[in-house]
């Protein structure tokens, strides 16, 4: 077989190009040549994690990848592009998920929209958790759960977001580091 016909690109991110392997229900997270240290650290935090309901298994690694759990289902990114309402239990798992984290000693950060998945069946699993050992303080997650309760839950507010304004506010968020208020102004 060749080897296209054995990975199903997924998507690239800041450190990794993601696939898909086909025939099977894993994935392979591939890091770029200057990111390889990376895969040994998000691959000991999967370890930390093993046997939570919330995030991927870890099946192997090695100096640049790993192979997990394929996880089929849309982002909370791509939810609010294609209008698929979101609801409170969502809030409450992701929740859950950062709590029981913590409790393993990790500080969860990098908690964005792309990194969250909802399932078929209406659960959860959080993605990319590679930052989960930094000292620092990550709002992202509270400052979405507050967008949520302020802005998304009314009825007024539009449940389909176009892309060019998500990855708008996103770059924002990222690039600018200013404070949530600022974002809720362009609402």
């Amino acid at each position: 077989m060749e080897k296209d016909e054995l990975l199903e690109f997924i998507g690239k991110g800041r450190s990794a190009v993601v696939f898909k392997m086909k025939h099977t229900n894993k994935a392979l997270k591939i890091f770029f040549p200057t990111c390889a240290q990376i895969a040994k650290e998000e691959a000991d935090i999967y370890r930390v994690l093993e046997g939570n309901v919330y995030f991927p298994r870890l099946y192997e690694a090695g100096d640049n990848y790993l192979v997990m759990d394929y996880i089929q289902g849309v982002t909370l990114f791509d939810c609010l592009a294609q209008g698929i309402e979101l609801n409170e239990l969502v809030i409450q798992q992701v929740d859950k998920a950062l709590l029981s984290a913590k409790r393993l000693g990790l500080n969860p950060s990098d908690i964005h929209l792309k990194n969250i998945i909802l399932l078929p069946e209406g659960k959860i699993k959080i993605i990319d958790v590679a930052r989960f050992r930094q000292t620092k303080d990550c709002r992202q997650w509270k400052d979405l759960k507050k967008a949520f309760f302020k802005f998304y839950k009314k009825n007024f507010f539009p449940k389909k977001i176009p892309v060019f304004l998500l990855n708008f506010i996103a770059f924002l968020y990222k690039k600018v580091s200013f404070s949530l208020p600022v974002v809720y102004t362009l609402f």
